[in-house]
C-alpha cells in the first residue's frame, strides 16, 4: 500500500509541474479575454475535459497509436514546442491569437482544443508523463495514472471558472503584465520542447 502511495505521489509530482493550474489561469485569461461568464466556463469545461479524453488514450493506447502513424515522441515534441511557442510569441507581441478569430460556436471549440486542451493541458510533456508512468505497469498503477490525472485536470478547470474572481483581486494592468509574462514563459518552454525533440531524435 505504500509503494502505490509513493508511486501515486511520484506521478501527481510529474503531472502538477507540467499541468500547473496556476501558472496555466493566466494562460486562460489570456486567451479568452473579452468573453462573458458562461462562455468562459464553458470553454474552461471543454478544454479540461478534452484534455482528460487525450491523455487518458494515450496511457491505455499510446504506443499503439505513434507505432500506427509512424510518430515518434522527437517529432511529437518538436511539434508541439513549435505550437506553445507561436502561442506565446503572439501573448507576448499583445496580439490576440488566431486560434481565438473565428465566430460563434467555432470559437469556443477552437481555444478550448487548441491551444488550451492541447498542447498546453494535454501537451508533449503531459503525453509523455503519462505514457512512461505506464510503461510495463500493471491495472492498478493505470488507473491511479488516470485518478492523479482527473484530478489535475479539475484543478486547472477549478482555476479556469474561477478566473474571473482572480482578475477582480489581482486588477487587469497585473493579469496584462501575468499575460506578457506568461507569453515569455510559454515561448521559451516551446523552444525548450524543440531542443528536447530535436536531441532526442540525434539520440
Amino acid at each position: 500500500m505504500e509503494g502505490l502511495f509513493t508511486y501515486a505521489l511520484t506521478v501527481f509530482t510529474g503531472f502538477f509541474a507540467i499541468m500547473n493550474p496556476i501558472a496555466n489561469t493566466p494562460i486562460f485569461l489570456s486567451l479568452v479575454a473579452g468573453e462573458d461568464d458562461v462562455t468562459q466556463r464553458k470553454i474552461a469545461k471543454k478544454a479540461t475535459l478534452t484534455a482528460f479524453l487525450i491523455v487518458a488514450v494515450f496511457t491505455l493506447a499510446g504506443k499503439y497509436i505513434f507505432e500506427l502513424f509512424g510518430i515518434t515522441i522527437p517529432a511529437f515534441k518538436i511539434a508541439g514546442g513549435l505550437l506553445i511557442f507561436y502561442v506565446g510569441f503572439e501573448m507576448l507581441m499583445s496580439q490576440k491569437s488566431k486560434v481565438h478569430s473565428v465566430n460563434g460556436a467555432n470559437q469556443d471549440n477552437g481555444i478550448a482544443i487548441s491551444p488550451l486542451a492541447i498542447p498546453i493541458l494535454a501537451g508533449p510533456g503531459t503525453i509523455v508523463t503519462a505514457m512512461n508512468n505506464v510503461t510495463n505497469a500493471n491495472l492498478i498503477h493505470i488507473v491511479i495514472v488516470l485518478i492523479v490525472c482527473a484530478l489535475m485536470v479539475f484543478l486547472n478547470y477549478l482555476a479556469f471558472a474561477s478566473s474571473d474572481l482572480i482578475v477582480k483581486k489581482i486588477g487587469t494592468s497585473l493579469i496584462a503584465v501575468i499575460g506578457k509574462i506568461m507569453g515569455l514563459i510559454l515561448a521559451i518552454i516551446g523552444i525548450g520542447m524543440v531542443i528536447a525533440g530535436i536531441e532526442m531524435a540525434f539520440k
